[in-house]
């Protein structure tokens, strides 16, 4: 009698890949070709700016818990402009048997191209360990806004694992590669005097636009707890503490205004 081979375990958590390309419609505005979510990722497109094309990511779940992978993936292409947010903060939840969840994001823009990834705060919920993996591929002529909140815990609540990873290249070198790890579990130091120093909300505003190389910024402290500091390309990097997601919006946002043309 043939035996029939053990059926294999389902694989724990969600797998799902939200999927945007954005090209330049031949009229001045951009058209989008592929605008593709799945599970907890829905995507729905919204009015941009002049010649944008806007999307916006919507939980249709929750997520991320812990064993879930969720992928992110968005090129734009020669001359293409896209603004990417999201409808509402992303909640790292813990899984049942304690697994971490991973989150990433993947950026590809041409030459000529133009994104801006503004999403909502992501919320490392107590019990949570969540990996967050984002990185971008510039073309030389490429612009990029891209703002990153992180906010431990909820109110009043100790936060999960976090750990969280930049890459960045233009024109196939390395412009930025950064990691945080904060929350129980990470190196010793993350919240003390050389790390957050007891701060609940951490981000990061990262401006890619060549026309820095002809007109740099110069690096600057922009409040008690907050810096741009200009990067070996034509980039300027803030990073930012605050007590909460309000305050810390509020110095991304001046930020912006300051940095991004």
């Amino acid at each position: 009698m043939t035996t029939a081979p053990p059926v294999p375990p389902p694989a724990a958590g969600v797998r799902a890949t939200a999927r945007i390309h954005a090209v330049a419609d031949g009229r001045g505005g951009t058209a989008l070709p592929l605008l593709a979510g799945e599970g907890p990722l829905a995507l729905r497109r919204t009015r941009g700016r002049e010649a944008e094309a806007g999307v916006v990511l919507v939980g249709a779940m929750s997520a991320p818990l812990g064993g879930d992978h969720l992928t992110v993936r968005a090129t734009a292409g020669p001359g293409a402009r896209l603004a990417l947010a999201s409808a509402a903060a992303t909640l790292a939840l813990p899984g049942r048997a304690g697994e971490p969840a991973r989150y990433d994001v993947e950026l590809d823009l041409e030459d000529g191209a133009a994104v801006r990834w503004l999403p909502e705060p992501l919320v490392s919920v107590r019990g949570s360990d969540l990996r967050v993996r984002t990185r971008v591929r510039l073309a030389p002529t490429a612009r990029l806004l891209l703002r990153e909140e992180q906010v431990l815990g909820r109110h009043g609540e100790q936060p999960g694992l976090l750990r969280s990873r930049l890459t960045v290249t233009r024109g196939g070198r390395p412009l930025l590669d950064q990691e945080l790890a904060c929350g129980p579990g990470a190196p010793g130091g993350w919240d003390g005097p050389a790390g957050l120093a007891r701060h609940r909300a951490v981000g990061q505003l990262l401006v890619v636009d060549p026309a820095f190389a002809q007109d740099p910024p110069p690096a600057a402290v922009l409040g008690e707890c907050a810096a741009a500091t200009p990067l070996a390309g034509p980039a300027v990097l803030v990073t930012a503490l605050a007590g909460d997601a309000l305050r810390l919006r509020e110095v991304l946002d001046a930020a912006c205004r300051a940095y991004h043309r």
